[in-house]
């Protein structure tokens, strides 16, 4: 499932707000690179014709096409501060929990940690 953080939805809110773009919903789309890399990004958007929102979320609606939606599943979009002053969206793909080193025993004794 693909989430905002609050920080996002708040930051996303104040920008339609600046754009006069209140009425339209956040696109937001994924695509995989030759590299293996993902390739993120996102802006405001009318839905399209039978085109159902993928998230409701601290009042911000978003669409996600479905080309898209696999490789935004787990994925969670934040607005951070990357160096004092400089604010930027980022999406943050958050994985299984991890299986093997120290968490696969509990102890540490096993010999893996």
């Amino acid at each position: 499932m693909f989430t905002l953080t609050p920080t996002a939805a708040e930051r996303i809110r104040q920008a339609a707000v600046e754009g006069g773009m209140e009425a339209l919903a956040l696109r937001v789309a994924a695509r995989r690179e030759h590299d293996g890399s993902i390739s993120y990004g996102m802006g405001f958007d009318e839905p399209g014709e039978g085109e159902r929102p993928a998230l409701l979320s601290d009042g911000v609606t978003v669409l996600i096409a479905p080309p898209s939606q696999p490789l935004l599943q787990n994925t969670e979009l934040d607005f951070v501060e990357m160096e004092p002053g400089q604010f930027s969206f980022v999406f943050v793909p958050r994985s299984a929990p991890k299986r093997g080193g120290c968490d696969s025993c509990g102890s540490g004794g096993c010999g893996t940690c």
